[in-house]
């Protein structure tokens, strides 16, 4: 019988690839894929034509990084895409044309129907029905589900009023060089030129500066509604969201005041999210204290606390989360679903080989 091998891979030895190695989710991947000892047999490293001639290190060994080619992704078993929208739209298709499966973080092809929209923690029966790849939500939305969703499954979630405070990290590591530069020169009674954030930075705050749509709501505030009713199955939900990047270098925030169907106490909240994977509780009312973003940064944990009833609205609670957007917002993510789709396949390899 004869097997495709980007299908029945050796779990041991896979080929993989990043695309984006040198931005700050990249950089992030190489040291999660080294933290987490993944399977890796070869590692290729792609990004833009002015990253030519570095090299980036992995398990104390250089890697050269390269540019992409119409054959770069052959013999490539999984490519993780970090290098933005308009690189995804390219490449993804040529790289799962080579017989590789894809793991986006580009909202290129979130809400494509054939596409799975996956958080290992709460969605992973969808990679089941993947055409060679899975994209990754956006980071405040993987961030807030990692608490809504183990909530909804009990309790069956109505509407999300959502405010987040997002880190630099989300516009990418030159937004977050440029805020400790802001800082400093700010500190220091200098001028200050940006280049990537549009506004004032460093001690302010601002909307988030995607796109608005006909209604005003930010491009960034819409993927939170899209995105939560895909990877929790249910177009009943609401997500009504005002996203607004602070001064943080990169975890982000966000306070939730959830609705739902039937009565919920928050005794009872406390119990499901004690259990809830990738979830830790962090709090101590004594001292008022709740997950900050310093406890967030570095960690793959998402931090959440500050449970409490609304006594404005029926059946509702509030309550604080916090999350490192380049770990569970990103990076993490989409290894956790190579990870994912290497059990799967491993799994498929195990039962022909049964049979053949």
């Amino acid at each position: 019988m004869k097997t495709n091998p980007h299908v029945f891979m050796n779990p041991s030895s896979i080929h993989l690839a990043i695309v984006g190695a040198t931005g700050a989710v990249g950089k992030e991947l190489i040291s999660v894929l080294e933290k987490r000892k993944f399977p890796i047999g070869r590692l290729r490293c792609f990004a833009s034509p002015s990253s030519l001639g570095k090299e980036v290190l992995f398990q104390g060994k250089p890697i050269a990084i390269e540019a992409l080619t119409d054959d770069a992704f052959e013999g490539i078993d999984i490519a993780i895409f970090s290098a933005g929208g308009k690189i995804s739209k390219e490449w993804v298709p040529k790289a799962i044309k080579s017989g590789t499966f894809v793991v986006d973080n580009s909202s290129a092809f979130r809400m494509g129907p054939d596409v799975p929209l996956i958080i290992p923690e709460i969605n992973p029966h969808a990679l089941q029905s993947h055409h060679r790849m899975a994209s990754c939500p956006n980071c405040s939305t993987a961030i807030m589900l990692m608490a809504a969703a183990p909530l909804h499954r009990h309790f069956q979630i109505k509407r999300i009023v959502a405010a987040t405070y997002q880190a630099a990290s989300g516009a990418g590591f030159q937004a977050m060089k440029e805020l400790k530069e802001e800082t400093l020169a700010h500190l220091e009674g200098r001028p200050y030129t940006r280049t990537v954030i549009p506004h004032p930075y460093a001690f302010n705050l601002f909307p988030h500066n995607s796109a608005l749509n006909a209604e005003g709501y930010a491009d960034e505030e819409v993927k939170m509604l899209e995105e939560s009713r895909k990877i929790l199955e249910d177009d009943t939900i609401w997500v009504n969201a005002t996203c607004v990047r602070v001064p943080v270098l990169r975890a982000h925030s966000e306070a939730l005041n959830i609705s739902f169907h039937q009565p919920v106490s928050v005794d009872q909240a406390y119990e499901v999210l004690r259990s809830a994977l990738g979830l830790s509780i962090l709090e101590d009312r004594a001292l008022n204290r709740f997950p900050m973003p310093c406890d967030a940064t570095g960690q793959d944990l998402v931090f959440c606390g500050r449970l409490r009833k609304d006594p404005s609205f029926p059946n509702t609670l509030d309550l604080w989360v916090v999350g490192d957007q380049l770990l569970k917002g990103a990076a993490l993510n989409a290894v956790q679903i190579a990870e994912l789709f290497v059990r799967q396949r491993t799994c498929v390899q195990s039962y022909y080989s049964l049979f053949f």
